[in-house]
């Protein structure tokens, strides 16, 4: 998405304007994510479709960029030859060159904004991603990351300040960090505690009120880390990807920790946050996993009892270190394991939202909906936005957009909550 904002930008910085149906388009484009199949499965389809289009409106650009294109530039000209533009991720800011065919010098690695860039925000107008970082470094043995953004780099710290605090003026009251792995942050900038140093920066420089950390890596979470959770405008939320819990199969993905040692991490976590919200990824179906090791995998997470949980099923990716196990199992049973942790879950999801009934929480209301009633949509500090539940809030008044409120919670299910505004 910020990728994307940023081709916005430079868009609209060169004088093109934006249609809302896709039918008035003279230019299609079609950031793709390459990461597995599923999303790739995705692009195809975005791309049949705006083809469809261009063969109706033959003068219509098409035009492909991003990580699905990094990894299968050939494959994807043989496959789409009406596609008019196919660019990876090092082009982002040639967009409107691409677009005009004029010549450019090509970048030489993947491209990282600064707080320069020019960005049209696609959020909602109270809250943003802020990307600290591009590429990874970490080996993963099932992960293409590396392979499509190269290794980590860290935007100075300054300019995520200078960006922050743009757009503190234009009213942001969340910013949300992101980054294939926050917590490696500044690293490659010889910063010892990169993240540490990043959120005090924020903290001391900014008075943005919600202050969300995501996608972190276990291992890296830090006892320092955790006590500067102690400030109430870090939100306390912390989305770690486990990935797996059984020894074998987590030392085959090239990963830290296994079962036993990710829940004394949570135990020790949960002591010094004890209203911290968790969210975590994981994997099922990697090459040779049996029904004692997917059964470890449900141990852990009863045990571990996260707020928010996502599965994905392995797929199989060619030049990763795992790619030579083969892809063993169906992909039937693959997706009845994907099911079964996420029925678990949910019964996991249902008991822990109804801690929050009758509470008064600060909510951040950023959408209104009309759908037969209406609805403020908003969220808790405990939920992230796009992946986690929603709070349905009456009354379903527009006047409380675009701003924090206190809500009391009436009634809570598997994922959302719905509330009612304290006036």
């Amino acid at each position: 998405m910020v990728d994307s904002e940023v081709m916005l930008g430079y868009l609209l910085q060169a004088g093109y304007h934006f249609v809302d149906k896709i039918e008035e388009a003279d230019i299609i484009i079609i950031n793709t994510c390459g990461f597995i199949e599923p999303a790739r499965q995705e692009a195809r389809q975005a791309i049949n479709e705006a083809l469809a289009l261009k063969h109706q409106k033959p003068a219509i650009k098409i035009v492909v960029i991003g990580c699905y294109v990094e990894r299968s530039r050939e494959e994807l000209a043989k496959e789409f030859p009406s596609i008019s533009v196919l660019s990876g991720v090092k082009d982002f800011p040639h967009i409107v060159n691409l677009i005009e065919g004029k010549k450019f010098t090509p970048s030489s690695q993947t491209f990282l904004y600064s707080h320069t860039t020019p960005r049209a925000l696609a959020t909602p107008p109270v809250w943003a991603y802020i990307k600290i970082s591009e590429g990874c470094s970490h080996q993963c043995g099932f992960c293409t990351i590396p392979l499509i953004k190269g290794p980590y780099r860290s935007r100075p710290l300054e300019s995520i300040i200078n960006e922050i605090q743009a757009l503190e003026a234009k009213g942001i009251i969340e910013i949300n960090l992101i980054s294939h792995d926050t917590t490696y942050y500044g690293r490659d900038l010889g910063l010892r505690h990169g993240l540490i140093s990043l959120l005090e920066n924020i903290l001391g420089q900014t008075s943005i009120p919600w202050i969300r950390i995501l996608y972190g890596y276990p291992e890296e979470v830090s006892d320092d880390l955790l006590t500067l959770f102690q400030e109430k405008r870090i939100c306390p939320y912390l989305d770690l990807p486990f990935q797996h819990a059984h020894p074998r199969i987590i030392k085959m993905m090239g990963r830290g920790l296994d079962g036993s040692r990710s829940l004394r991490l949570i135990e020790k976590i949960r002591s010094k946050i004890p209203e911290i919200a968790l969210r975590t990824s994981l994997i099922v179906g990697f090459p040779g996993e049996t029904n004692h090791e997917f059964q470890a995998l449900l141990d852990f997470v009863k045990q571990a009892e996260f707020d928010h949980l996502g599965v994905f099923t392995y797929s199989a990716e060619r030049d990763t270190p795992n790619y030579s196990l083969g892809n063993p199992l169906s992909e039937k049973e693959k997706e009845r394991r994907r099911e079964e942790v996420m029925r678990l879950q949910a019964e996991i999801s249902r008991q822990k939202n109804q801690r929050f009934l009758h509470q008064k929480l600060e909510v951040l209301c950023d959408e209104f909906m009309t759908n037969g009633q209406k609805f403020i949509l908003a969220r808790t500090r405990y939920q992230a936005p796009e992946v986690d539940g929603i709070v349905y809030l009456r009354p379903g008044n527009p006047k409380y957009l675009n701003s924090l409120r206190q809500a009391v919670i009436t009634s809570s299910g598997v994922y959302d909550l719905k509330g009612k505004i304290i006036k």
